[in-house]
């Protein structure tokens, strides 16, 4: 475990009680606003249609979903800059990059340019924090609350691991923060890095 979580381990939580508690608390999220890392490189995230559609092959169509769901992701950021705070997520980054996380940046640009800010660090910017194993995928809101994603074997989401120590809670949104500063805004990597690959192919996601 990493030891940016100090061997807490929270509350674990099935599904249906994490996403109600997580819709509860992120619109109280003002004081310090939704801060996410994002660690590990390859995900499932069955029935998300844009996911479903590059994970069976097609990437056209996986982009051209991306691409429907824009009008309904700025609409999202602009109720959340309502509840006055912003959705910031770090995104690190290995190369060459996994079939998923080409993907994904694909999403994240699209998020970023809706009004969900994504900066995007390398793996060897985090590897000093990483001795005893990868940083935990995890989300603060606010002051308050604070969840890890909790994966199965195939990458797709098990639990969530919910914590309500405001001194670790600050903690950790400090660190990804920390992060987020040194990051490079994900529009411009994606240009870079992105941009120019062909498209994955299927048989690996």
């Amino acid at each position: 475990m990493s030891s940016l979580l100090g061997g807490a381990i929270g509350e674990r939580m099935p599904l249906d009680a994490y996403y109600a508690d997580f819709e509860q608390h992120f619109w109280q999220s003002a004081d310090l606003g939704f801060w996410k890392l994002e660690r590990q490189q390859t995900f499932q995230e069955p029935g998300y249609d844009s996911w479903e559609a590059f994970a069976r092959g097609d990437w056209g169509e996986s982009l051209r979903l991306l691409e429907a769901g824009r009008a309904e992701m700025d609409g999202y950021h602009r109720k959340v800059d309502r509840h006055g705070f912003a959705a910031r997520r770090v995104r690190v980054v290995e190369e060459p990059l996994s079939h998923y996380l080409q993907w994904e940046l694909h999403a994240l640009r699209i998020r970023s340019q809706c009004g969900g800010p994504t900066r995007v660090v390398r793996a060897d910017q985090v590897s000093q924090f990483e001795s005893d194993g990868p940083l935990p995928e995890i989300y603060t809101l606010g002051s308050r609350v604070m969840y890890q994603a909790v994966y199965d074997d195939q990458g797709i989401l098990e639990s969530a691991r919910k914590f309500v120590d405001s001194e670790l809670i600050l903690h950790c949104q400090k660190f990804i923060q920390g992060l987020y500063e040194v990051g490079e805004p994900v529009e411009d990597w994606f240009d870079d890095h992105v941009a120019p690959l062909p498209p994955p192919c299927r048989t690996s996601v």
